[in-house]
């Protein structure tokens, strides 16, 4: 199961309802949070999740309001005994930005593994899941985030009954580990069906619409995009601040063939999105303005 919380859903400044833009993942024991901008630490205590388990920090850019609220998490995780070291990821200049931010939280019980991204897109692993960056079109270097858990094949004990494996080792089988012993080597593909279908999700914000990103959100399950303006009249704005509108958004949720769409990053002028949503849900019916701590249960098809 993948826990998915879009903690705010604000651009530009926080609001007294509305905190700025950040997701919040949770797998497996560990935790995963894209963008930090002011006020996030207070929309996760809002959420009653924990800091604790964040093992991964990803940044979209460097606009501050998608980074500001990093010191102060950092300040907050220090202050709890943390000591498990944090990884960043983030465009070109992420350690020196995140450096700068640190001069209000120089020391730290922890260590920061910085990762920066290399080129258009790259891939990460951690604790069972796979990361993705890959670049987007705003007016800075600024990437969007694909998260892709695997799911392996059926376990066949009869198959690993005709085959004499030990019964000890099965279960190691089933993680899709190697075994090997005196007794001989067995590979999960001896006892394995073909892959089942896993859980993805894609984010992206503070983007014009880009092909990118239809690849990339491609069959998500949740796909969770910038929708700035909401009025029709606004494309023109939304071009020339590389953003995008609600209608843009739903275009690329259909072009992608994603099963949910949930709207964040809203202008502060934007007072309710979902007066809009109407004419969204034309283009792409299974569409939702995001609101803060909006939360969804990811679970795998099937057995």
């Amino acid at each position: 199961m993948l826990d998915v919380c879009l903690l705010g859903t604000g651009g530009m400044m926080p609001l007294p309802y509305r905190w700025l833009t950040a997701l919040m993942t949770r797998f497996n024991g560990s935790s995963l949070l894209i963008d930090c901008g002011e006020g996030t630490q207070i929309a996760i205590k809002e959420k009653g999740w924990s800091f604790k388990p964040i093992d991964v920090i990803c940044f979209t850019h460097f606009h501050g309001d998608h980074i500001s609220g990093l010191p102060g998490l950092l300040l907050t995780m220090g202050n709890a005994d943390r000591t498990e070291s944090l990884t960043l990821i983030g465009p070109k200049g992420l350690e020196r930005v995140v450096n700068s931010l640190r001069v209000i939280a120089p020391e730290l019980p922890f260590t920061i593994l910085f990762r920066e991204i290399n080129g258009s897109e790259e891939v990460f692993e951690f604790e069972g899941y796979r990361l993705k960056a890959f670049q987007v079109n705003h007016n800075i270097l600024c990437y969007g985030y694909s998260l892709e858990i695997d799911r392996a094949g059926k376990f066949d004990p009869e198959r690993a009954k005709a085959q004499e494996i030990p019964q000890m080792y099965w279960r190691d089988l089933q993680k899709g580990e190697i075994v090997a012993t005196q007794q001989g080597t067995w590979t999960p593909d001896m006892v394995l069906g073909a892959p089942r279908k896993g859980l993805k999700i894609a984010y992206v914000t503070d983007t014009r619409p880009t092909k990118s990103i239809v690849d990339n959100a491609k069959d998500a399950d949740l796909f969770v995009c910038e929708g700035m303006y909401g009025e029709p009249d606004k494309l023109d704005k939304a071009k020339g601040y590389k953003h995008m509108t609600f209608y843009e958004a739903a275009e690329l949720a259909k072009a992608a063939e994603v099963k949910k769409l949930w709207l964040t990053h809203y202008s502060p002028s934007l007072i309710k999105p979902g007066e809009f949503m109407g004419d969204v849900q034309k283009i792409f019916p299974y569409a939702k303005a995001g609101k803060d701590r909006m939360s969804i249960e990811l679970r795998f098809e099937g057995a």
